[in-house]
């Protein structure tokens, strides 16, 4: 099965248990860039439990004056470059560096969108990601392919309102499918 015009920007990756790679069991990837050569995704349900949003903006010398921001958490995107940091949000800002995935998000590299959190005064949504998961030209056209992922319209409900332990489920239920109870043994019909 070829996607050559598959659009996979603003959509969900949901990965399927018989993906078999550790930095993505029961992802939910949020597909940001995709073109001839290449796809950028950040895993929006697992959480970096060893640092929070306040630890990152200390770390980056930026003042918090709204307390509430110092305990929200910071996710793992993915194992390509930990360091750099992705805000996924509801576009109400121009900021500096902000790719427009939608008409309801945008994503965010610079560093102005999280000066404008530290003091109140960020998007109505967004969540802090480090890193990211990044696939070569139709390697994940392949991935697909193969049964490792499904694909769903990405929602700012899923991202903002769910809670992160269920973000991988409801994601499954966007294309009605009860992810618990998916067989990791992947086979074609």
């Amino acid at each position: 099965m070829k996607h050559e015009n598959f659009e996979l920007i603003n959509n969900f990756l949901i990965a399927m248990p018989g993906l078999g790679d550790f930095n993505f069991n029961q992802a939910v990837v949020y597909v940001c860039a995709h073109n001839e050569e290449g796809t950028m995704g950040v895993v929006v349900n697992q959480p970096f439990l060893e640092v929070s949003l306040g630890e990152v903006l200390e770390q980056m010398n930026i003042d918090v004056t709204d307390s509430q921001v110092n305990n929200f958490p910071v996710y793992l995107g993915g194992p390509v470059q930990p360091e750099r940091g992705f805000i996924i949000h509801t576009p109400n800002n121009a900021w500096q560096s902000t790719l427009i995935t939608s008409s309801q998000l945008g994503v965010t590299s610079s560093k102005d969108i999280l000066q404008s959190i530290a003091v109140g005064d960020g998007p109505d949504d967004a969540i802090v990601i480090l890193g990211y998961a990044g696939w070569g030209a139709g390697q994940l056209e392949e991935e697909i392919a193969k049964n490792y992922w499904l694909v769903a319209q990405a929602t700012p409900e899923i991202l903002f309102n769910t809670p992160i332990n269920r973000r991988w489920e409801k994601a499954g239920a966007l294309l009605g499918i009860d992810m618990l109870n998916i067989s990791s043994d992947v086979g074609h019909a």
